[in-house]
């Protein structure tokens, strides 16, 4: 029996129709099917949540409609891999194999090998398209910012007008959440999926919502209008980065060469701002690609051991339900539960307190965060996560303060009181510290700590001092200056060609409130 021949394209983190050369290639080759795959091992993984999924369908709805609009149609299978390649190989012969590389965690890491040993045995031509900046291989560090340009400024792939799909194909259909073993969720204020609303939030940012985002972007209040809220859509491939980076750059053109006083004075710097994080994006996604293993191990191994074994369960869950005793870290928690995002700053202000003041190891913690992100981007996140423990051992360890972060980016409380609604009545002179609070007006104001709200966990003072003296103590020693010129020639960021710093000892230790652009970038 003849088999009918195909060019399968597998759908990944790529969920658009613009910008995506595996599937305009295979429509341009002949009879086309795209499939996305649900592996139920991937859903069973504790990094992700139903809110994933949810999101997921959105986008792939969407796309489904883009598909048929030209003659196609989208398949779907819920199985593992290759396992659902084979299947299809024994009624259609898939004469190539498309996809976008893909910077996943272990699983999606593992997977990816077995699949390519069974192309390989089954003489399936498996053709991988980069879609970010993510260089694969990468020989070394230097140049990876002009490379990352030339890809950014290359020309984008002109969405496919027509898609040849085989007369007989058994096509599926979207699961329900249940079928994979996914709880509903009670999380609300969710952004939906799709390309079309990619694309819309990218217009509103660059033409109106981003004037501020300078400034904006650090308060957990008005970064939820400020900041462009497309992290979840390249996070799932609803737009390329290529596609934001162009229409950045065109905007910015359209804000040079206007007359003076046609736009606000804020345009330029936000907008160079933005590009600075889109650069960053990929900059955090080469660690994974290049270190798989850190995902799951500390980046400088001198700092093996640092936390292992005091971990405490006690203050992991009160961490996690938001019930620390300090205000803005309990809001961050309830609000990322509730809705899955937070700002970056706000990020960055938890997973410090829960390393450096509650002495938990990055991995868990992280895990965690990961289940509650929508924008859930594993290139990303594993490093950060580890940079806000300071295990890369070329970061500058950064200690937030959760009071002055209350004074700072949430001066007014509306943040607070609305994710921690225990603290609604309690003065602004006290809602940084509420435990400061006389006992008269604890009781007038119906919050009393230890009853309707916990005490702080820890003494911020104590816990920064002694997480100090434990990180400061490696980094001093000569093993850790070896490892943090391995790290670097490895994982560092170099805007130019410059030398490797020569290792030394450095009391890189700095208790923040605010985000130093410079290493972010």
């Amino acid at each position: 029996m003849t088999r009918t021949p195909i060019q399968l394209v597998w759908l990944k983190r790529d969920l658009r129709l613009d910008d995506h050369l595996p599937l305009s290639n295979a429509c341009r080759a002949g009879t086309t099917v795209a499939l996305y795959v649900f592996e139920p091992q991937l859903w069973r993984m504790p990094e992700f949540d139903r809110s994933h999924f949810d999101f997921i369908v959105q986008s792939l709805r969407e796309l489904a409609s883009k598909l048929k609009a030209i003659g196609g149609r989208l398949a779907v299978r819920i199985g593992e891999l290759p396992d659902v390649f084979i299947e299809i190989a024994r009624e259609y012969d898939i004469t190539e194999l498309h996809s976008h590389e893909e910077t996943g965690n272990g699983f999606t890491y593992d997977r990816d090998r077995r699949v390519a040993k069974w192309a390989r045995s089954a003489g399936v031509r498996w053709t991988e398209y980069p879609q970010n900046g993510v260089i694969r291989p990468l020989k070394s560090r230097n140049g990876w910012a002009e490379l990352w340009q030339k890809r950014m400024r290359s020309p984008t792939v002109t969405a496919p007008t027509r898609m040849m799909i085989p007369t007989s194909f058994d096509w599926g259909r979207l699961p329900q959440a249940e079928e994979i073993g996914l709880e509903p969720t009670r999380k609300t204020q969710l952004q939906m999926g799709g390309e079309s609303k990619a694309v819309e939030l990218l217009e509103s940012f660059l033409e109106m919502r981003g004037v501020n985002y300078r400034k904006g972007m650090s308060g957990p209040v008005t970064s939820r209008e400020e900041c462009s809220r497309l992290s979840p859509y390249l996070a799932w491939g609803c737009i390329s980065m290529k596609t934001v980076y162009q229409r950045l750059l065109a905007r910015q053109q359209e804000v040079r060469i206007a007359p003076k006083g046609t736009f606000d004075s804020r345009w330029s710097g936000s907008l160079q701002s933005f590009a600075s994080r889109l650069a960053w994006h990929c900059h955090f996604m080469q660690k994974l690609e290049d270190e798989p293993e850190l995902e799951f191990r500390n980046i400088s191994r001198a700092y093996d051991g640092l936390r292992e074994n005091e971990f405490s369960k006690e203050r992991f869950e009160a961490w996690k339900a938001g019930n620390t005793g300090y205000p803005m870290v309990d809001a961050c928690m309830r609000a990322l539960t509730e809705t899955s995002w937070i700002n970056f700053r706000m990020r960055a202000m938890i997973m410090s307190f829960a390393s450096n003041h509650l002495w938990l190891h990055w991995r868990p913690t992280a895990v965690h965060l990961a289940k509650h992100f929508l924008d859930f981007e594993p290139g990303i996140h594993f490093s950060q996560c580890q940079m806000q423990s300071g295990t890369t051992g070329i970061n500058t360890i950064r200690i937030y303060s959760p009071a002055k972060q209350v004074i700072d980016h949430d001066p007014s409380g509306s943040f607070i009181r609305q994710f921690v609604p225990e603290l609604a009545n309690v003065p602004s002179v006290y809602l940084a510290e509420p435990h400061s609070m006389p006992m008269d007006v604890q009781a007038q104001v119906g919050c009393i700590l230890g009853r309707d709200y916990p005490p702080p966990i820890v003494d911020h003072r104590k816990a920064y001092k002694v997480a100090q003296e434990k990180i400061f103590a490696i980094r001093q020693t000569d093993s850790a200056v070896r490892e943090s010129k391995r790290v670097f020639e490895k994982h560092g960021s170099r805007k130019k060609r410059d030398p490797l710093p020569q290792p030394k000892k450095v009391n890189a230790f700095r208790q923040l409130s605010f985000w130093d652009e410079e290493e972010m970038t």
